[in-house]
């Protein structure tokens, strides 16, 4: 018997719109979803636990997904040889290669599936699902990712056309839509993304519902027909109370505790600024300067000094509540969307560099830093990856 719909999701965040895309659905079809939890690149705790618990899905598995450094094996495939022709061939033998080995690590038959959702196809479980040519639905990583940085593009510039035509016929993978066995790449604002030429698109403005319609242009003919939007903002702001309850007591254990915090900073009188940091720069002593500076910088309001809250992202390692005891450093293991649904809570600001804070509505101000400020701490050809791949056009 065939079994519904399986989510295989990397972050937080993507469980996050997981349980918006499920909450949205008619009562009778909730709980019906298996859910995937790759460890690849989070450590997600007892999240699988309380996300059972919540009676949003049917089933949580853990996922021991293997990044591709991981088979040694590979290593000589990424070797370039010397001409185009030699190098897509070699490239076709590295994706079936690494299909293969992250077989024995999948814990579930994707066949048994009617719809797979795939937030990140760009990691090894796209090219174990093309390399077993299993249809899925691939989701942008993160809210409107595409406009600052589209990775298939970035990673396949020099003969892209070619490579994504090659993609189309299942000869190589390409993430982001460009695969053969990819149905359809959903976004959050199809109209932000800067493809060229003029834009039509096709938008599912419910969950399940679509308007007829499609996008694609003679610029960008291999995802024509493959982009679908649906915003998250329309998600969330169908939720019930009991709903935003729910992925409240969810994603942050320690509820009472947060809110606590937070009153006394609001109670103090003094404006409250919310730093959402992330992994940049290698260096963890470089990465201190560089929020240091940035809390410097971003911490006064309105003349009125600051009391500084800082979100760590899952994936950064720096000790936040040691390097800045002086300040409130929050759980890094919950989506920053979660705090829209505290009764109560307002920031003066929100400050980040390349965490795109539009979907956060418990602030007043937002600041978003982006290459200028990066530019001041590392190479601008290393975080300027968008310029770049216009530029290899």
């Amino acid at each position: 018997m065939m079994k519904d719909r399986i989510y295989v999701c990397h972050t937080y965040y993507h469980v996050y719109v997981t349980c918006l895309r499920e909450l949205n659905l008619p009562p009778e079809k909730r709980g019906q979803a298996v859910l995937l939890l790759s460890s690849m690149s989070n450590d997600f705790r007892d999240l699988g636990q309380r996300a059972e618990a919540s009676g949003i899905f049917e089933e949580v598995i853990r996922f021991d997904e293997k990044p591709e450094e991981y088979f040694p094996e590979l290593k000589d495939l990424k070797k370039d040889r010397g001409n185009i022709v030699r190098n897509m061939f070699q490239r076709r033998k590295f994706d079936r290669t690494l299909s293969k080995l992250e077989e024995p690590f999948v814990p579930v038959d994707f066949r048994e599936y009617r719809d797979i959702y795939v937030y990140c196809d760009s990691d090894p479980i796209g090219y174990y699902l093309a390399g077993h040519k299993i249809r899925y639905h691939a989701l942008e990583d993160g809210l409107d990712c595409l406009v600052y940085s589209d990775r298939a593009r970035y990673d396949n510039r020099g003969h892209f056309r070619l490579k994504a035509a090659l993609a189309l016929c299942g000869f190589i993978f390409i993430q982001n839509g460009y695969s053969k066995y990819c149905i359809d790449m959903e976004v959050n604002d199809i109209d932000a993304i800067p493809f060229p030429g003029p834009k039509s698109k096709r938008k599912m403005s419910e969950c399940g519902k679509k308007d007829s319609g499609h996008y694609g242009t003679p610029e960008e003919p291999y995802r024509d027909g493959k982009y679908i939007e649906i915003r998250r903002e329309v998600l969330a702001s169908r939720l019930t109370k009991e709903d935003r309850a729910l992925l409240t007591r969810m994603f942050i254990a320690n509820i009472d505790d947060l809110c606590g915090k937070l009153s006394e900073a609001k109670a103090s009188g003094r404006a409250t600024v919310l730093i959402l940091s992330e992994p940049l720069l290698p260096d963890l002593r470089d990465r201190k300067r560089l929020f240091s500076d940035l809390i410097r910088e971003n911490g006064t309001v309105d003349g009125r000094e600051g009391v500084i809250v800082i979100k760590p992202h899952p994936r950064d390692k720096l000790d936040y509540a040691k390097e800045f005891p002086e300040y409130i450093v929050l759980d890094p293991f919950f989506p920053m969307e979660i705090l829209n649904f505290i009764d109560g809570l307002m920031f003066d600001r929100v400050v980040t560099v390349y965490t795109v804070p539009d979907s956060l509505h418990c602030v007043k101000e937002k600041i978003f830093l982006g290459n200028d400020f990066m530019d001041r701490y590392e190479a601008p050809e290393i975080h300027r990856k968008n310029e770049a791949a216009a530029a290899a056009k």
